[in-house]
């Protein structure tokens, strides 16, 4: 079992950077990937970013791509997601996720078993 805690998510205004962490605890020696959803009000949970874990491939959504980083500090146990030119439709709680050990893919919601309480990112105009 894989225990993720997320930090970071605050109200910012429209174009700001901002940066969410997520802490992993438990058994992270089997972990494959993890990733980063988020979810708006009124819609469903949404792949944002994610990478694997052993060598930090990355994924990304499209409508993030090219904004925002995801990357993790593999000695820590610690992934993050540098968001930048923030726009009001990223305005959401922010998922960091854990896999198990086998190979899934990244994208996928339900590749994940363990999940953070979610930490909420909103942007304002």
């Amino acid at each position: 079992q894989v225990q993720v805690v997320e930090s970071g998510g605050r109200p910012v205004q429209t174009g700001d950077s901002l940066r969410l962490s997520c802490l992993a605890s438990g058994r992270t020696g089997r972990v494959y990937g993890m990733a980063w959803f988020r979810q708006a009000p009124g819609k469903a949970r949404e792949f944002v970013a994610g990478l694997i874990w052993s060598d930090g491939l990355t994924y990304y959504n499209d409508d993030v791509r090219g904004r925002f980083t995801v990357s993790r500090d593999h000695a820590k146990n610690t992934l993050f997601l540098q968001m930048t030119s923030l726009k009001p439709e990223d305005t959401a709680v922010y998922y960091c996720a854990a896999s198990g050990p086998e190979q899934i893919p990244i994208s996928d919601i339900g590749s994940y078993d363990n999940w953070g309480q979610g930490t909420q990112v909103t942007v304002s105009s």
